[in-house]
């Protein structure tokens, strides 16, 4: 399983202390723990852009902002669309994560009173509502990319 810095190191509760056990500290450590695969997925998708049609491009006189935006960007879509999709399941883990530790709501804090309380149903009950939502997000997240990308089809 792929991880994000936030997963393995003691970032989460420094940010907690720092920001508070408000909903700031929770959405600063899902922004940071997103944007890595985002962000590596995106720069992977422009370098690996085939420099014969950015040649194309200039050769035509065509401006940066039409090349970025027409040969660029449809080239590294598939790419940031994969990215996303990894940062919707890291960021659903993340959640979960942060509700566990600063939080008295959330499916995450349930989940960890039920299991305190030794309440297997209602625990597995919040386990399969979280396996629901990663799979509504990556089917809702497939169906953007069929839409926006439909050059890359893989049917």
């Amino acid at each position: 399983m792929l991880s994000t810095p936030f997963q393995k190191s003691p970032c989460s509760p420094l940010f907690i202390l720092w920001l508070g056990i408000g909903e700031v500290s929770k959405v600063t450590i899902i922004a940071l723990g997103v944007f890595f695969p985002v962000a590596m997925n995106t720069y992977s998708g422009v370098k690996n852009v085939d420099t014969l049609l950015i040649k194309v491009a200039v050769s035509f006189h065509a401006g940066w902002g039409y090349t970025m935006r027409n040969v660029v960007l449809p080239y590294a879509l598939p790419m940031i669309f994969a990215g996303l999709r990894i940062a919707a399941g890291t960021a659903l883990l993340l959640l979960v994560a942060a509700e566990m530790i600063a939080a008295e709501q959330g499916i995450g804090a349930l989940i960890l009173h039920y299991g305190d309380l030794m309440i297997t149903e209602r625990l597995m009950a919040g386990v399969i509502v979280l396996s629901v939502l990663g799979l509504i997000f990556n089917l809702f997240l497939q169906f953007l990319e069929r839409k926006l990308v439909p050059w890359n089809r893989k049917d």
